[in-house]
């Protein structure tokens, strides 16, 4: 008889992560009554760029925003992301953020909640969910009560240098060491506390309660916990990301604009990658949430904002501002075009200095052209709109021509009225269609007329005055000038 192995085959369970990310500092540097997370780099909110990364390592269930200044509207502005808020009432420093968040991550059972939280900084939008699983996987193997990330900058003033223990600098902490209490040796070190931090749940919350508000700023600083938790002999460690730039926050505009920057040009070459040409990118705004298909050609000066998508073989000319619109295949977009919140069929023309309001909806090769504004409409496939014409509220078949100067007047003064026209209609060049009204398949409307009655299929509308001549007329007109004048 074989006798049983008593050794479990069973692999170790991976631990159970939450992520929390610090948002509810004011941000009195930037000067402004908007919270700091809440100012806008690459298109989104500061915080959205974390919430996102976040979401690419745990489900948004286990994510803990610690909101506190104008804590109601940085949580409406990312409600949508489906993440948890903890309101941090008093903002007593990044050690206090974590103490109100006790409950959340440790839970009521005689379990802990969680067996690690990872610490994210919400004004620090660069960090990658690659470095935010290097440290988490190094935290695991590492066993460690507290796991922090560094950097080495090239400048570090200011930043809290990282004392690693032992001449060859291994994994473990010595010590943190801020700028003012550094000696002339330690200034000298390169690497720094990027403030993220891993760390294990229970010895966290056993000795976060050593923490002390004897500084200048009488704060609970996380940074505090590697000299408690060393005390405590629990372990401390580091591990240093590869990229110094992607750990940096913002506190002033300028800073901001750095941000910005980088986050644009990475997205930039994100889609040179994919398959897309962009001449210039450092000219152009493309927000991070955009999709551009492939074969698609951006020229300078160009702005891609929201949620935009692009599909392939389009080409997007300069100066073009394209916001919360999906354009479809072999779409072209001439210079100077404006659309907002507008969809664009395949093969479509637009521009130049066509100005696409919300609700546009422009059919397979339908043409729009040198300002043409549009605002809550339906044009149909093949549909033409070539010249300074106004269309609002309108519904307009496949094959419709609009000549130019044409206007849908929509607006009665108090209500907006709707103007139907049907497949195959000619609406003649300066007309005038009076809303409510529809003009039929395939009918005539003759130039310059004003339309205030629905026209029938395949009819001829009429709504202008008969022309009348009369001649010598003007010839009277100037001999009678030239008398006053005498």
């Amino acid at each position: 008889m074989v006798k049983a192995n008593s050794k479990s085959n069973s692999s170790p369970q991976p631990p159970r992560i939450a992520i929390a990310i610090m948002a509810a500092g004011k941000g009195t540097r930037l000067k402004s009554k908007h919270p700091k997370v809440l100012h806008e780099v690459g298109g989104k909110p500061i915080l959205a760029h974390v919430i996102a990364t976040a979401k690419q390592i745990v489900p948004a269930e286990d994510i803990f925003v610690i909101i506190g200044h104008e804590a109601e509207r940085v949580r409406e502005a990312v409600t949508g992301a489906g993440v948890n808020f903890v309101l941090q009432a008093e903002q007593r420093g990044t050690g206090h953020a974590l103490m109100v968040a006790r409950e959340a991550l440790m839970g009521n059972g005689n379990r802990t909640r969680y067996d690690q939280v990872i610490v994210l900084s919400g004004d620090a939008p660069l960090i990658t969910a690659e470095t935010v699983k290097k440290l988490s996987a190094f935290h695991t193997a590492q066993k460690a009560a507290m796991t922090l990330l560094s950097a080495d900058l090239d400048n570090p003033y200011g930043y809290g240098r990282v004392i690693r223990k032992g001449a060859r600098g291994g994994a473990e902490v010595q010590a943190i060491v801020e700028e003012k209490s550094a000696t002339p040796r330690q200034k000298e070190l390169r690497e720094i506390n990027s403030g993220f931090y891993a760390f294990a749940v229970p010895a966290l919350y056993e000795h976060i309660d050593r923490l002390s508000t004897a500084n200048p700023h009488g704060e609970y600083y996380l940074t505090d916990m590697a000299a408690v938790l060393q005390r405590a002999r629990k372990k401390v460690v580091a591990i240093k990301t590869d990229d110094a730039g992607e750990v940096l926050g913002t506190n002033t505009r300028a800073e901001m604009t750095v941000l910005d920057a980088r986050l644009r040009m990475a997205k930039c070459r994100a889609l040179l990658e994919e398959g897309v040409t962009i001449f210039y990118p450092h000219t152009c705004v493309i927000d991070s949430d955009v999709e551009v298909g492939a074969d698609t050609v951006i020229e300078p000066f160009v702005q891609l904002l929201g949620r935009t998508k692009i599909g392939a073989e389009c080409r997007i000319r300069s100066y073009s501002v394209i916001g919360n619109s999906i354009l479809g295949d072999r779409v072209t977009v001439k210079p100077g075009t404006i659309m907002e919140d507008s969809r664009v069929g395949a093969g479509a023309v637009l521009g130049p200095y066509t100005h696409m309001r919300p609700g546009s909806e422009v059919g397979e090769g339908a043409h729009l052209g040198n300002f043409v504004e549009t605002k809550k409409i339906k044009l149909g496939k093949g549909s033409k709109a070539n010249h300074l014409t106004y269309l609002g509220d309108a519904e307009i078949g496949e094959d419709v021509n609009i000549g130019a100067g044409t206007i849908t007047c929509n607006y009665d003064g108090v209500n907006k009225h709707k103007t139907v026209i049907e497949d195959g209609a000619f609406i003649g060049s300066h007309s005038t269609l009076v809303a409510p009204v529809k003009i039929g398949r395939g009918s005539y409307v003759a130039a310059a007329s004003c339309i205030t009655e629905d026209v029938p299929e395949d009819a001829l509308a009429l709504g202008r005055a008969r022309q009348s001549v009369k001649e010598g007329w003007a010839r009277a007109k100037r001999d009678a000038q030239k008398e006053i004048r005498r």
